[in-house]
């Protein structure tokens, strides 16, 4: 059949041919809505305006009036509205520190990350130079195995960096006997699997792979991480006591004094999801002494107490503490909650002659706290009931498989009523009748022995959580979309280090101020538009517009701007290095 098309367009309006050649709308292509951006002649304005949200994939727009206000006065001296902006808005980063979702918000949290968790160790920041003198630990705790999973083992690696690793892998699983597993599927892999495989972290069987078991501990992860840390510092204070060494009497912000252990755990931990899902930790758990007059001064331990001590309190903890979890009507004895065989324990070296250095740990550490679910190959936003369908499959892979679990165990359960509850034995107040500890065959009227205390206190570690109000299981369908786990990436104590806020506003207050260096003040004074800020408040009234950028060709253009920014960053810390490197080195730079 010959074709209906006319050879040549027709010499008619535009469109109206049926082979005319109509030209593309070029402002609606990036480059054509770039272009029209930079023709403009605000385009510097507007440049400098997203300056601080321009490497954001997805900036908040706000709208409204900010006012200068004198704070003894409340007389107003300078007024702002967003309509007398670039358009109409006020562009800030999302904040977000996800790599998948911002790369530029979650390298800013990365570099944030690693000045908290250094600061920690070798001080800076705000936190005293003397925490570089502590004991301090990097410890790895891993979960337990819920199954056989596909991996890459190297028993020897010959290659230089261990992250681009091409080393001969082992067999995955090898076995003399190809048996098969109950579900008559081969129990064994004799792949020698490459760095990147796409099946690493997978079931060999997905029949026989224990999914509910896996989702509940990373739901109930956190609090075996608390217990750990408190039977730590339990067995710090134990030996502080084998060791001569008194409490501390520290007086608490009611006015009231207490007897404390005269050691302290000042830990820093973060969150990895392994490929298979299941979530470990990276901690730093640092040794500090208490100060008697300010307990919130970070002080060294007493003497006597190293690393080695620090390590075996660890290692103790990891391998004692063991719950189950409160009753489930897929499980009424409820799961058992432990750490996994693999436990690793590095005294980490402040002056950088041991082989696991401060440096080396605060990159690493703030390296995972920029990831999520990506290892799992899952990314997803927090599941609804309309959305769960989309991701959950009993019958589905492994990712689908522990989102299914979530959902399943995380369902809404009606408690038993009242009459039917077991009712907990409340000790009488004050002294009981004269009796005999059957353990010790120690005499007293306590309703508890106080000497064999510490053996209770070990056996209580061991016991099922208390039934909880709510269904503690609930949170599973709320974080399904973390394959159960719930809790922060980063956490740290207190006392370790500084916190993120301070790090922002420091930041705040220097790009705030960093063009005023270079202004010469006026003869009779400071310049007129620059205002005490130490006697006036800014007051916004902002709302919330939209998120992202107008066009993508503004989006081209901020991100390039961000992006040639980050370039000249970099090439300027790699010569300032370089400049010091030389100077150490007793040779002079040369002149510029």
């Amino acid at each position: 059949m010959a074709s209906t098309l006319d050879l040549t367009p027709r010499a008619s309006a535009r469109g109206v041919g049926s082979n005319a050649d109509v030209p593309p709308v070029y402002s609606w292509t990036a480059a054509g809505a770039a272009f029209e951006r930079a023709t403009r002649p605000d385009y510097y304005g507007w440049l400098e305006h997203v300056r601080a949200a321009a490497g954001c994939t997805r900036p908040i727009r706000l709208a409204g009036q900010i006012l200068t206000v004198e704070a003894s006065t409340g007389r107003v001296l300078d007024s702002r509205h967003t309509d007398a902006m670039p358009d109409a808005a006020i562009y800030t980063a999302c904040g977000n520190r996800r790599a998948t979702v911002c790369p530029a918000c979650a390298q800013t949290y990365q570099r944030d990350a690693f000045q908290l968790l250094r600061a920690g160790l070798v001080g800076g920041k705000g936190v005293p130079e003397s925490v570089a003198s502590h004991p301090a630990v990097f410890a790895t705790f891993t979960a337990p195995s819920f199954g056989t999973v596909h991996t890459r083992k190297v028993k020897r690696h010959t290659c230089r960096n261990r992250r681009r690793c091409d080393c001969r892998a082992e067999p995955c699983h090898a076995r003399r006997d190809t048996g098969l597993c109950p579900h008559g599927r081969p129990a064994v892999c004799w792949a020698r699997h490459e760095q990147g495989d796409a099946v690493l972290g997978h079931p060999l069987c997905l029949d026989c792979y224990d999914h509910d078991h896996q989702v509940v501990w990373n739901i109930f992860s956190g609090e075996l991480w608390h217990r750990t840390k408190q039977a730590a510092e339990r067995w710090l204070a134990k030996l502080a006591q084998r060791r001569g060494v008194p409490r501390v009497e520290i007086r608490t912000a009611s006015g009231k004094t207490r007897k404390v252990a005269p050691v302290r755990l000042s830990p820093g931990k973060v969150a990895e999801l392994q490929a298979r899902g299941a979530v470990h930790f990276h901690a730093i758990a640092r040794l500090d002494g208490v100060d008697a007059l300010d307990p919130d001064n970070v002080v060294p331990p007493p003497a006597g107490f190293t690393v080695d001590d620090l390590v075996d309190a660890l290692r103790h903890a990891a391998c004692q503490i063991a719950f189950h979890t409160p009753p489930h009507p897929d499980r009424p004895d409820g799961w058992p909650i432990a750490w996994g065989e693999q436990v690793d324990l590095e005294p980490i070296a402040t002056d950088g002659s041991g082989e696991v250095t401060d440096g080396m740990v605060a990159g690493y550490l703030a390296k995972y706290a920029t990831k999520s679910t990506e290892a799992t190959g899952h990314t997803s936003t927090r599941l609804t009931a309309d959305t769960i369908g989309d991701y959950a499959d009993p019958d589905g892979d492994h990712t689908a498989r522990l989102i299914d679990a979530c959902w399943r165990i995380g369902r809404p359960t009606t408690p038993a009523p009242l009459t039917q509850r077991p009712r907990e034995p409340r000790p009488r107040p004050g002294f009981v009748q004269r009796w005999e500890c059957p353990d010790c065959g120690t005499h007293t009227r306590y309703a508890a022995c106080p000497v064999c205390i510490a053996q209770r206190q070990a056996a209580l570690d061991t016991e099922p959580t208390k039934p909880a109000t709510t269904n503690p299981y609930a949170r599973l369908r709320r974080w399904a979309h973390m394959l159960g786990y719930g809790g922060h990436f980063l956490t740290k104590a207190r006392r370790y280090s500084v916190t993120f806020r301070l790090l922002r506003d420091t930041r705040i207050a220097y790009r705030r101020h960093e063009h005023q260096d270079h202004e010469h003040p006026a003869a009779s004074g400071p310049p007129v538009d620059h205002v005490d800020e130490d006697t006036t408040l800014i007051v916004g009234t902002l709302t919330f517009v939209g998120v992202g950028w107008h066009t993508s060709g503004d989006a081209l253009l901020a991100n390039t701007a961000a992006a040639m920014a980050r370039e000249r960053r970099t090439t300027g810390r790699e010569e300032l290095a370089h400049e010091l490197a030389t100077t150490s080195a007793g040779i002079a730079p040369a002149a510029a």
